[in-house]
């Protein structure tokens, strides 16, 4: 799995999902004022939460080890980062409320494959400056480049270059920025 191969699920992998998931019911569970606990809880959790960074509840994951989070980069609420594979936000990013970040993928063409389980992590990379709007979808693979703007609502299904604007389903660049 650290290595973006083909994978079955383990009772390891089943125990790391459920140390993650104790974790995000502490970070879920923080009121308005606790900031520092969030943090605390994250910076125990993520593989890089950088300064500035904040996370708003309800926040969920598979692993946390496998994100990273760069300076000043706000993530809002309702957001589900399926960090099979790594997931990769850069400096002063914007994540919308209800943000999906999917990093697994299963076999396509061969259904007993699919049926056994396998899996096949893809990293996803979020360039600095980037703005995600609510709700929008990121598949796994993906790599979304610097200034990039993603449009509400939409599924991002293939990477995309600095300094666009992507809307729709599947997103497609509608203009340079």
């Amino acid at each position: 799995m650290l290595h973006n191969e083909w994978y079955l699920d383990s009772p390891a992998l089943v125990e790391d999902r459920k140390h993650c998931w104790r974790q995000l019911d502490r970070f879920n569970a923080t009121g308005p004022d606790d900031d520092d606990e969030r943090r605390e809880i994250l910076l125990g959790l993520c593989a890089e939460l950088g300064p500035g960074a904040v996370v708003l509840p309800r926040f969920q994951c598979s692993y946390g080890s496998l994100i990273r989070i760069g300076p000043r980069t706000f993530v809002n609420t309702d957001t589900l980062f399926m960090d099979d594979g790594s997931i990769t936000l850069g400096a002063d990013v914007r994540i919308g409320p209800r943000v999906q970040l999917l990093t697994a993928s299963h076999p396509v063409a061969d259904h007993e494959r699919r049926r056994e389980g396998w899996e096949q992590p893809l990293p996803i990379t979020i360039g600095d400056n980037t703005w995600l709007g609510a709700g929008a979808i990121v598949c796994p693979g993906v790599q979304v480049g610097n200034n990039t703007v993603i449009a509400a609502g939409s599924v991002v299904t293939q990477t995309l270059p600095n300094q666009v604007l992507a809307a729709g389903n599947p997103a497609r660049i509608v203009r340079q920025l």
